[in-house]
């Protein structure tokens, strides 16, 4: 553990921040699931239905830094491509 004042703020602001990110991701990628799920099952409605919802969640985490753009576009694009499909 750290002596510097400084610097015991700055590991309690991470584990903030790492702790919010995670809670993020884990939102983002149980969307994206849920959308996966609903296309493996073969109900083109549910999936129509929770893709929005999975975009939305793709793209805060893009904005709050979480995920790079471009990813974000690769796994978007794949949500389409799987809703598509059915």
């Amino acid at each position: 553990m750290a002596n510097i004042k400084s610097q015991i703020k700055r590991v309690k602001t991470n584990n903030k921040a790492n702790e919010r990110n995670s809670a993020e991701k884990s939102a983002m990628r149980t969307a994206m699931k849920k959308v996966v799920v609903a296309c493996e099952k073969g109900d083109k409605e549910l999936a129509v239905s929770l893709l929005p919802v999975a975009f939305s969640k793709i793209d805060a985490a893009v904005s709050s830094g979480i995920q790079h753009k471009n990813k974000a576009a690769r796994l978007k694009s794949s949500l389409q491509t799987k809703v598509n499909a059915l």
